[in-house]
């Protein structure tokens, strides 16, 4: 009965019952277009504020090939898969509120932001004409992705770096310094625009997972974990999106089962009435990222609803996210974050464990790092950068509680995506207030 033709009819029969309720997903021209235009707004709000901000009049990036940059990654247009030959991309700020300039030293335009700056016939040497850009402009600060702590921000190869210092004239050698608080500030700023849209890419992903966590596609005492992995994974892939990660579908039940450690995943178990399941699921459409973790309790026959010891175990980790989220303050280091969220959460008789991260145009995104599983002391550097508005983030944490039910703790792991506006945090699609029942009751 567990046979891999019973698995593929469940997706095909639910399949059709699923449509009606998910939202439109825009076609892959549209995502294009659509990203092109929040470029070319990024590059005329989001850039020169930053630059201006952290005191950076020239951002150079060089990259090339199948080994790109992160941030050069996030700023090409959405027909270009990768950068080509030696990418090399230069913004200048000249000052007097005057426009940002965007040049690309190579032989064609970077899509419409970034224009040709490098004709081969009057200059063959294309890092003789970036030396000749940056010479032209005699900027104060030149700022390279370059990082000791932050990978999303050290994206300059050390090839590339040094070929840079080389071709420089001397006076301009010491003006090179680390962009890497505009590399950062750069991946982790939202717009308006970007947020609209960024509500609806979150109701997919909640939608995928309703429907993964139901009936529809779970037999109890037929359908393992796995398979409920896979179904996330093909589900994902039927729409036109993309995973960042494998997913994980995992069980507690009253019995003497140990909860998994976070340094590996669970083992496949088939699904049985009475467990509390639990899945970490993440989606990329329109070039954002989305990572959501919530909660379902299988029905024992007769059961309409969860046990009220697993409705307030759960209750408890909503209080948990409560606390974090109204920690928020622009200006907060993600240590300061965690630990006031720890002692707070303490105080009211919590068992916390926080690991929450920023999310955007990657999964774990650039920004402040607020715990992490195995550093709930805080974390150092990483930790220690500031909140700033208009920025997302995962508020991922868990909870343990006793349960005298089943003479054991379970761990309530709880995932949704918010918004940092610079005054309130705000979850981008809600989040998950009840634990979602197998099979699904009328009106749950």
């Amino acid at each position: 009965m567990r046979s891999p033709l019973l698995f593929l009819l469940l997706i095909l029969s639910f399949t059709a019952v699923a449509q009606s309720a998910m939202p439109v997903i825009l076609t892959l021209k549209q995502q294009g277009e659509l990203q092109d235009r929040w470029l070319k707004e990024r590059f005329e709000t989001v850039v020169p504020q930053i630059m201006r901000e952290e005191g950076i009049d020239m951002w150079v990036m060089i990259t090339r090939e199948y080994n790109e940059d992160a941030v050069v990654k996030t700023m090409l247009p959405s027909t270009w898969m990768g950068a080509r030959r030696t990418t090399m991309l230069v913004v200048y700020d000249p000052g007097a509120g005057k426009p940002l300039e965007t040049l690309a030293c190579a032989r064609y335009d970077v899509g419409e932001v970034f224009k040709k700056a490098w004709d081969p016939e009057q200059q063959p040497d294309q890092w003789q004409r970036l030396a000749e850009i940056i010479r032209e402009r005699s900027p104060r600060k030149i700022a390279v992705n370059r990082s000791e702590e932050f990978g999303l921000a050290d994206g300059i190869s050390s090839y590339h770096y040094d070929r840079l210092l080389e071709v420089l004239p001397a006076n301009l050698t010491s003006r090179v310094v680390s962009g890497e608080r505009l590399a950062i500030r750069w991946l982790e700023t939202r717009t308006p625009s970007e947020m609209v849209v960024y509500r609806q890419i979150m109701q997919v992903a909640h939608q995928i997972i309703r429907e993964a966590f139901s009936e529809q596609v779970i037999q109890p005492g037929v359908t393992t974990t796995e398979e409920v992995v896979w179904y996330l994974r093909e589900r994902v892939r039927e729409l036109g999106l993309d995973s960042w990660f494998h997913p994980t579908v995992d069980v507690q039940r009253a019995d003497n089962q140990e909860l998994y450690g976070f340094s590996g995943r669970p083992g496949a178990d088939v699904i049985q009435p009475g467990d509390l399941l639990h899945c970490d699921f993440g989606i990329t459409y329109c070039g954002l990222n989305t990572d959501t973790q919530e909660n379902a309790y299988v029905l024992k026959p007769g059961e309409t609803e969860a046990p009220a010891y697993l409705v307030a175990a759960h209750r408890r980790g909503l209080r948990l996210m409560d606390i974090l989220t109204g920690e928020y303050a622009t200006g907060k280091t993600g240590n300061e974050l965690l630990l006031n969220t720890i002692r707070t959460a303490e105080a009211e008789g919590l068992r916390p464990s926080i690991y929450s991260h920023p999310i955007g145009y990657h999964g774990h995104g650039a920004g402040p790092t607020i715990g992490l599983w195995d550093q709930q002391e805080g974390v150092p550097i990483r930790g220690d950068y500031p909140v700033f508005p208009h920025t997302a983030y995962s508020i991922e944490l868990n909870n343990k509680v006793f349960l005298p039910e089943w003479n054991k703790d379970v761990r309530i792991m709880l995932e949704e995506d918010g918004y940092w506006d610079g005054e309130s945090f705000r979850y981008l699609n809600g989040r998950q207030e009840e634990l979602y029942l197998v099979p699904r009751q009328a009106g749950k």
